[in-house]
């Protein structure tokens, strides 16, 4: 059930936030949404989710395959990532990385800690992302995951036991499901992001929409890094 927005209950409005952490902006959002988690009265569930499959079926494409978005990406994302604070950058090859290679493995992973051990989705999800898109490191290999989940500070008999579940049917029909939700909310992209407000589901699409879902939500929007964030 979804929570509805507060009120005389105190009740938390519920939001989704669907990602990928082969989405940079994605990332930016994650961490936004993280800082206002204890400023908005906000129930904030991370739904891991695969971009690919959100592409594939609603027939959309990754920006960098349109040229002159491509170009445009190569200024914006050095933007957003200093206006946002997070340590955003580039991949060298960027079509070998995120195209190419992709995420899945780096989904199902997380989809077996959202599983089995809840508690590490953040840390894991963020250690993912620092490695594609701060160090330009490997997300796809068993033993790229198991050192991001390591520094996510996952106790390494359990990130292996969480490894060998990723390719069980159970993770793979929990990311397909939850990649199934999204789009069928409207989503056509990474991040997207659904609240909850009085039993109707709101979806904002990127990480350029939270003012307007403070917005829906009847909350203050503080920019990208609230001055308690910042504490």
């Amino acid at each position: 059930m979804a929570a509805v927005r507060g009120g005389l209950s105190g009740s938390k409005t519920l939001v989704d936030l669907f990602y990928d952490v082969l989405s940079p902006y994605s990332w930016l959002g994650f961490e936004v949404l993280c800082r206002y988690r204890p400023i908005w009265n906000i129930e904030l569930r991370l739904r891991p989710a695969f971009l690919g499959g959100v592409m594939n079926e609603t027939g959309n494409q990754p920006p960098a395959m349109v040229p002159q978005r491509a170009r445009y990406m190569t200024k914006d994302i050095p933007r957003m990532a200093k206006y946002y604070q997070v340590p955003l950058q580039a991949p060298k090859d960027f079509f070998e990385t995120v195209i190419r290679k992709g995420s899945l493995s780096a989904m199902r992973f997380i989809s077996a800690v959202d599983i089995a051990q809840p508690q590490f989705v953040e840390s894991v999800s963020r250690e993912l992302w620092m490695r594609i898109w701060n160090r330009d490191e490997d997300i796809t290999q068993p033993e790229s995951i198991l050192a991001a989940a390591e520094k996510a500070g996952v106790p390494l008999e359990q990130a292996k036991k969480l490894l060998e579940m990723s390719a069980s049917p159970e993770v793979k029909n929990r990311l397909k499901t939850t990649t199934a939700e999204a789009i069928k909310y409207g989503a056509f992209g990474m991040p997207s992001v659904v609240a909850h407000v009085d039993g109707k589901p709101e979806l904002f699409f990127g990480s350029d929409r939270l003012e307007l879902l403070a917005s829906i939500l009847g909350e203050k929007w503080l920019g990208p890094v609230p001055a308690s964030a910042k504490l």
